[in-house]
């Protein structure tokens, strides 16, 4: 959380206390709650296999802000494929697991606050120390989340984007 003393959200009028600097997805955009129990299916706090045919890990596209000393971040879930989610996984629990190169991936979470969609966006997934979660770095394209992610946000933007996913639809669980 921010040093800021809340927002009024823009939606419902409420005065929230504190500004969110995080959201996060619970799962994949693919993820249905009909995979657990299956024998080929995993959804862990990290990690997610889904029909033993598609991987995936969880990261943080990082965001600065820039009239504050803040980072806001999206929690999101990258594809990657079989080979390197194995090796990602081999390495999760090494101590220089960090040296590791970037893996590519897709990202395969549908944040509520772009347009077009952030699905299938182009990633790099940069393995930090462990107890960290990986750096999202999202290729450098016109996409307003990827322009976002190297120019940096106001906090006003951080108020926008909290009113929005506080208000979210049915779709991506948050």
């Amino acid at each position: 959380m921010t040093s800021d003393p809340g927002f009024t959200c823009t939606c419902c009028g409420a005065q929230h206390l504190e500004l969110p600097m995080n959201h996060t997805a619970e799962a994949p955009a693919v993820w249905d709650p009909a995979f657990v129990g299956a024998d080929d299916c995993l959804l862990s706090s990290d990690q997610c296999v889904v029909c033993g045919q598609h991987y995936f890990v969880k990261g943080l596209i990082e965001i600065p802000v820039v009239d504050s000393d803040e980072v806001f971040s999206w929690g999101v879930w990258v594809s990657l494929s079989r080979e390197n989610f194995a090796r990602a996984a081999d390495l999760w629990d090494s101590p220089d697991r960090e040296a590791e190169q970037p893996y590519f991936g897709w990202l395969t979470t549908d944040l509520p606050v772009y347009s077009p969609t952030t699905l299938d966006l182009k990633t790099h997934v940069h393995t930090r120390p462990v107890g960290e979660r990986p750096y999202v770095e999202l290729e450098p394209t016109d996409h307003p989340l990827a322009v976002e992610q190297r120019t940096g946000i106001t906090l006003d933007r951080v108020r926008e984007i909290a009113a929005a996913v506080l208000h979210a639809g049915s779709g991506q669980r948050w």
